[in-house]
């Protein structure tokens, strides 16, 4: 058994915003590349919602997708019924950071053992029907980097406690 990090990824608006009707609010290749440079290698851990909406497991990671029911049984993934079981079986597969990808009520019930947050910040405030959790305690700023794609203007930050 090993002691990963762990680490969420999100790409959120200045709102927090983070999706409506089970989608993402923007497509940014670069934060797609961001995202697959990150969690490439490593678990990623989901709720089934967000698995629904991305419709099959990413290539070249472990997915562990948490649904509380019974009868969902998704192929080429992990499943588990509580975070207790999750973490139990992440452990057992990855020795360094394992990667909470989503969606709004995952963030929420995680971020408070997060060690990591990799976050893409939109500008702008978004209309959205699912928010990214408050995250102040996440004050040391490891990498601040800043792009542009199309009419999104966007920074990638990795932050600490």
């Amino acid at each position: 058994m090993y002691n990963p990090k762990i680490s969420i990824i999100c790409a959120i608006a200045e709102n927090r915003a983070i999706g409506k009707n089970n989608q993402l609010l923007w497509h940014i290749k670069e934060d797609f590349k961001f995202f697959k440079e990150k969690t490439s290698g490593h678990v990623i851990v989901m709720g089934q919602k967000t698995f629904e909406s991305i419709g099959k497991p990413l290539p070249n990671r472990t997915t562990i997708v948490l649904s509380n029911d019974p009868e969902c049984n998704i192929e080429g993934v992990i499943m588990a019924r509580t975070f207790d079981e999750v973490f139990a079986k992440a452990r057992e597969i990855e020795k360094e950071e394992i990667f909470i990808c989503g969606g709004g009520s995952v963030y929420a019930q995680t971020i408070g053992m997060a060690d990591k947050l990799y976050l893409t910040v939109i500008e702008g405030n978004f209309e959205a029907d699912v928010f990214f959790p408050e995250y102040d305690e996440f004050k040391k700023i490891i990498s601040k980097r800043e792009g542009s794609e199309g009419d999104f203007k966007y920074k990638f930050l990795e932050l600490e406690k």
